[in-house]
């Protein structure tokens, strides 16, 4: 699956482990920035990689900062995109399976890396449920 991923300074560490495990799966990258812990302004890489996905240039994204709220609030104002900021392997999997998301936030200062490897497993790994939750995604894609 080729995966857009984008950071802030606050979740560039993060991102780098994240495109690690990707790669170690066989996923294909996009990364869309930033390239070091310098810092930077999270709307335009949160927004950058939902432009991304919602285009179709991507199948899926992953983007991080510092507790992955910013980020998220971010991607989420691009047409298209259902970011879920995710703090549990349960989390990811519901927001796949009942929200369709195709887009994955974690806090790269609140989120410990092994726990994010597995949320990541979990949002890829997940498929959408559809049925019931067909008709609220579709809601949400009318906003």
């Amino acid at each position: 699956m080729l995966v857009a991923v984008a950071s802030d300074h606050g979740g560039y560490a993060l991102k780098e482990k994240v495109k690690d495990y990707l790669r170690q799966r066989g996923d294909k990258i996009v990364d869309l920035g930033t390239t070091s812990e310098e810092s930077v302004d999270y709307p335009i890489y949160g927004k950058a990689c939902a432009e991304a996905v919602a285009s179709g240039k991507a199948e899926r994204g992953i983007v991080c900062c510092g507790t992955g709220i910013g980020i998220s609030i971010a991607a989420n104002k691009v047409k298209g995109i259902r970011c879920g900021l995710c703090t549990s392997v349960e989390m990811a999997e519901l927001t796949r399976k009942h929200n369709n998301a195709n887009m994955l936030a974690m806090g790269g200062r609140t989120t410990d890396p092994d726990l994010a490897m597995e949320i990541v497993k979990a949002f890829m790994d997940t498929e959408f449920e559809g049925g019931r939750h067909k008709r609220r995604t579709d809601m949400l894609d009318e906003m």
